[in-house]
């Protein structure tokens, strides 16, 4: 089916473009989302005619966006999941997820607007796309954790598991410490 854009549709074109496209597609995303039109001489006419309010309000959603995108770009936000010891999650994170954190943190998203190339499924920091307009994208890193101090732990760079071995360590020694100065009071028990 041939369209014409009436914006621009990553992998597809520009706006004002004539393409073709598989009929279901354009049933069924383009049209229903006004993204494009049928193109046949009365559209493109309307289209011509409308072209220049049509950039404006482009242009204009594009501006609004791209400030957005400054402010968002680099943003962490953290979600708690549970997760086995070897970092695996017990499911996965999805689009709706994110938007959700990424909404409370202060950002009016949607779950469709959240481009993940992969899914999410163990703990650490991700970096994820944030499509806020055709044309203007913002990243943000997610920062899966088991609780709000390994999400603290991974900010800063470090590893959980690095960190816990280091803290059995250290409770390792002090427990030692104390058997040794106990052993030390019993045996000096005896000699006075």
């Amino acid at each position: 089916m041939e369209i014409v854009l009436l914006e621009r549709v990553e992998k597809l074109g520009q706006m004002g473009d004539v393409v073709t496209v598989k009929n279901g597609y354009a049933r069924n995303f383009l049209l229903p989302h006004g993204k494009a039109l049928r193109a046949n001489k009365k559209n493109l006419e309307n289209f011509e005619t409308q072209r220049i309010q049509l950039e404006a309000d482009n242009l204009a959603r594009k501006d609004e966006a791209a400030s957005v995108a400054e402010k968002l770009d680099g943003e962490t936000v953290i979600l708690i999941r549970a997760a086995s010891d070897s970092q695996q999650l017990y499911g996965s994170v999805s689009t709706q997820d994110l938007s959700r954190a990424v909404t409370e943190a202060g950002y009016k998203i949607d779950r469709k607007q959240v481009i993940m190339d992969k899914v999410l499924k163990t703990l650490g920091l991700h970096e994820v796309r944030i499509r806020l307009h055709p044309e203007v994208e913002a990243k943000v890193v997610v920062n899966i954790a088991r609780s709000q101090d390994e999400a603290e732990i991974q900010a800063r760079g470090e590893s959980v598991k690095d960190v816990a071995e280091a803290a059995l360590d250290n409770r390792d020694e002090a427990v030692e410490g104390v058997f040794v100065s106990t052993a030390e009071k019993e045996h000096g028990g005896d000699e006075a």
